[in-house]
């Protein structure tokens, strides 16, 4: 297993890009034009950038991006 070491800085910065990366998938997921197989896929990368985010961020931001599951 490959550790990873990051200074205060780049961690602040690394989640600043997952964060960034979640709500643009949030926007997809919500675009009406997008098809249900391209949504899924989505929907799988969401939630490894989420449990990735859930790895060191504050159990707050966390729950913010939480998402719940959407029913058809």
């Amino acid at each position: 297993m490959v550790g990873m070491l990051l200074n205060h800085q780049e961690l602040h910065e690394f989640e600043y890009v997952l964060k960034k990366e979640m709500e643009e998938l949030r926007f997809d997921l919500e675009d009406q034009k997008i098809d249900d197989i391209v949504k899924s896929v989505l929907e799988e990368r969401y939630q490894i950038i989420y449990r990735l985010f859930c790895r060191f961020a504050k159990p707050s931001d966390c729950r913010r991006y939480l998402r719940r599951k959407q029913r058809n």
